[in-house]
C-alpha cells in the first residue's frame, strides 16, 4: 500500500523526491494516503464472494 501511495504522491506533486524543506509534508501525505487506502480496502464488501471462514471450514 505504501509503495502505491508513494507513487501517487510523486505523480501529483511532480517530484520524485522532495527537497528537504518539503520532506515532512511529502511523507505525511504518503502516510495519510496509505491509511486511507487500507481503510477503503478493509471496508469493501464483495457480494457473492465466499467468506474466509466458509472456505476454510
Amino acid at each position: 500500500m505504501r509503495a502505491a501511495a508513494l507513487q501517487y504522491v510523486r505523480k501529483v506533486s511532480g517530484f520524485r523526491a522532495p527537497a528537504a524543506h518539503n520532506r515532512e509534508v511529502f511523507d505525511r501525505a504518503v502516510d495519510e494516503i496509505t491509511e486511507a487506502t487500507m481503510k477503503l480496502l478493509d471496508g469493501l464488501e464483495v457480494r457473492g464472494a465466499a467468506t474466509r471462514s466458509t472456505v476454510e471450514g
